[in-house]
């Protein structure tokens, strides 16, 4: 264990669509969560921004971005890409310069302002990417990638398009309580079943947004929070962010080959049970500790893997899980009181900011409707593009 760090302050602009720059959202979060911390602005000692790349040249210095739009005042600056884990990647970033005695108080945003439509790679030809090469080789947008992901759940445990549809059904009842959602609407069964197939099995109602949003975090050391007058603050107790082992049998977006498990034995775990393993372990917890999670529901499909790769249930057990009740609230292990992305839609550099402030939120209590009640223990998980792990594990 390295020690935790305190969670001070959260806040967030409201994911849509807007029309305005992505510093605009990050600073307008910075503030909410300066405000909700109680900090001033010129006692924060370092910021960390979390990159968009599309943002232009200030997407790329993000940290400095969003210093700049609060007022220079000398702080440590870093800029972080990790893709989809960009977030997680500045958190991990802020805990080490606390950790270090860098700094006693950090300020982490992240903010972006997306395109109309499903990602794509920026323009120009690059052989050599391979996240250009599956969209121009293939075809493979991201939604053919989801779908894809889904019919091997279908294939290989059993799953059916009704078990991805109760997991919208789930996730849009949450989001109808949350302010900051872009889509507070509920959803019926039906009404899934009823919108229109995007990649076979998936449907419309199956699969994220892109959106604006942005997120920030205050996070302090434990001798800060309690000079501060946080007596008992939520707490940063793990923070994972591993890379895949060799070979890796289940490919993952943007690869476009199978590697050599003929040859070589594959690890006995695959890379998004890695994540969890690693953050369960800093942290000295496990599955059974936790009250609730926040995992990366690009696609109704990959929410299910999500509880396996947690280790809330056994490989293919994803759908009785949910069918159950468990993962919905009242249940043993919540997941996704948020809303989750099926509610937010992508805004990539501050998704998984926005998982750590809702797991801030739940643990003090301060959920209004969604609160998970008693909620002491909640982890998060996602995954960037290229490898980049992520999961954080937050105690109170």
């Amino acid at each position: 264990m390295t020690g935790d760090v305190a969670v001070l302050g959260a806040g967030m602009h409201p994911w849509g669509k807007w029309g305005r720059g992505f510093v605009e959202y990050g600073a307008a979060a910075a503030r909410a969560a300066l405000a909700d911390a109680g900090v001033d602005w010129r006692d924060v000692g370092s910021v960390v921004g979390a990159d968009t790349v599309r943002g232009g040249y200030p997407g790329f210095v993000a940290g400095a971005s969003y210093a700049r739009a609060l007022g220079w005042q000398g702080a440590r600056v870093t800029s972080v890409y990790a893709a989809c884990a960009s977030g997680a990647q500045a958190i991990a970033a802020a805990r080490a310069q606390i950790l270090a005695r860098l700094a006693d108080v950090v300020l982490v945003v992240g903010a972006d302002a997306a395109p109309k439509g499903f990602f794509r790679p920026a323009g120009g030809d690059r052989p050599d990417d391979p996240d250009w090469l599956r969209f121009r080789l293939l075809g493979a947008t991201n939604p053919a990638y989801f779908g894809l992901y889904a019919r091997r759940r279908m294939a290989v445990h059993g799953d059916t398009p009704e078990d991805f549809a109760l997991v919208k059904v789930k996730n849009a009842a949450m989001g109808a309580l949350n302010p900051y959602a872009r889509y507070r609407k509920r959803v019926t069964a039906e009404e899934v079943a009823a919108s229109a197939v995007v990649a076979d099995p998936l449907r419309l109602l199956d699969i994220c947004a892109t959106s604006d949003g942005g997120a920030a975090l205050v996070l302090s050391s434990m001798e800060f929070a309690r000079r501060h007058g946080a007596a008992r603050p939520v707490r940063i107790r793990a923070v994972s962010t591993v890379t895949p082992r060799f070979p890796n049998p289940v490919l993952d977006l943007p690869d476009i080959a199978t590697d050599p498990a003929v040859a070589v034995r594959p690890p006995e775990e695959t890379f998004r049970a890695s994540i969890a393993r690693a953050a369960y372990e800093e942290a000295g917890l496990g599955p059974g500790d936790l009250d609730l999670a926040e995992v990366y529901d690009l696609s109704t499909a990959l929410e299910l893997q999500w509880y396996e790769d947690l280790g809330l249930c056994g490989a293919g057990e994803g759908a009785k899980l949910l069918r159950e009740g468990v993962t919905a609230p009242g249940g043993r292990t919540p997941v996704n009181a948020s809303g989750g992305l099926a509610s937010f839609g992508e805004a990539v550099p501050a998704q998984a900011i926005a998982q750590v402030c809702e797991l801030t939120w739940q643990l003090r209590g301060a959920a209004g409707e969604r609160q998970i009640e008693g909620a002491r223990v909640g982890i998060t998980a996602n995954q960037g593009l290229f490898g980049h792990g992520s999961s954080v594990v937050a105690v109170r």
